[in-house]
């Protein structure tokens, strides 16, 4: 099974850059797309919703913002939309497929780096998301979270982590929070089990000559259940074309939907 996940970072800006043109190349069960910056109504020709995948998204209320998508060569038992949270789901930062025993998950945790207010937001997003996460994996599910969670977890995981540690997607109170998910190997950062080298990242500011020096974070991830910590068999960083300020991660593993 093939899972690939990706910052969009406005789908039809992706999609100019020939972002589907490739996706169809990668021949990946499940895509998780984040940061759509549309409404499903302004996606209304057919590359949108691409020949052999069943198409969900789930949009934020605010046009040109947010959003979260998913494209499953099989079709899902079930599609959960949103949290229950209004100030998520008004956002668009979850959608949820179900297949049998698994879970598919595309998410999308905000960004604090504009200032106070949405670091205060997404500490809040954090709090919350943390219990129901714990909650979730009680369930006995086998689980595959993607998405943009917009926290570098380790120093590994961006160039500049000495003068980024006061910043947000790497202050130490968001590091620690993913240090709590990781605990007793409850969820596992499915990348770094097969893949423990340095200058790995998936974002690059445009600032500056970032992409060109690869001066980037790590802030992509998909997070599995300790079920599935045995059944990852390939990560790639895709970097040969550039479909967003973000990398497509591609990652295998050893399952049959």
């Amino acid at each position: 099974m093939r899972i690939i996940t990706l910052n969009a970072n406005g789908i039809r800006s992706a999609e100019r850059k020939g972002f589907f043109t490739w996706m169809q190349q990668q021949n990946a069960d499940i895509i998780c797309l984040q940061e759509t910056k549309a409404q499903t109504h302004q996606l209304d020709t057919e590359i949108f919703c691409p020949e052999n995948y069943h198409c969900f998204y789930h949009d934020a209320e605010k046009k040109g913002y947010s959003g979260v998508a998913l494209y499953c060569k099989q079709p899902p038992d079930q599609i959960i939309n949103g949290l229950g949270w209004a100030d998520i789901d008004s956002e668009g930062r979850f959608i949820e497929a179900q297949f049998g025993q698994l879970s598919v998950i595309s998410l999308y945790l905000p960004s604090g780096s504009s200032g106070e207010e949405r670091q205060a937001f997404k500490f809040s997003v954090l709090d919350r998301l943390l219990p129901y996460l714990q909650q979730r994996i009680s369930e006995g599910r086998d689980f595959i979270i993607c998405g943009d969670w917009n926290i570098a977890h380790q120093n590994i995981d961006l160039k500049n982590w000495r003068g980024n540690q006061k910043n947000s997607g790497f202050l130490p109170e968001e590091r620690a929070w993913l240090d709590k998910l990781f605990a007793e190997n409850r969820w596992l950062d499915a990348f770094r089990l097969i893949n423990t080298e340095a200058e790995q990242y998936t974002w690059w500011s445009n600032r500056g000559q970032a992409w060109m020096k690869n001066v980037g974070w790590r802030i992509d991830y998909q997070i599995i259940s300790e079920s599935l910590k045995d059944k990852v068999t390939a990560a790639t960083i895709y970097k040969d074309e550039r479909f967003s300020d973000h990398a497509p991660l591609i990652m295998d593993y050893d399952y049959l939907l």
